[in-house]
């Protein structure tokens, strides 16, 4: 689902998937309290944070009301 919704994206914003086992310092910096997370990034800070799976249509819609 990831990759439809990069490119659907394409251009209006980066969508970025982290694996938290590889990245180990990656939760504790953003405040990643359970799997999955989705953050949302402006010049270079979190401005939206959204816990738990998320349907597209509800990713998509986080998104949107954060870009």
């Amino acid at each position: 689902m990831l990759d439809e919704i990069a490119s659907e994206y394409d251009g209006k914003a980066t969508i970025a998937k982290i694996n938290i086992d590889e990245n180990e310092q990656s939760p504790q910096k953003y405040g990643v309290r359970g799997i999955p997370t989705m953050l949302v990034f402006k010049d270079g800070e979190v401005v939206a944070t959204k816990m738990g799976a998320l349907s597209k249509a509800e990713l998509s819609a986080f998104i949107d009301s954060n870009i």
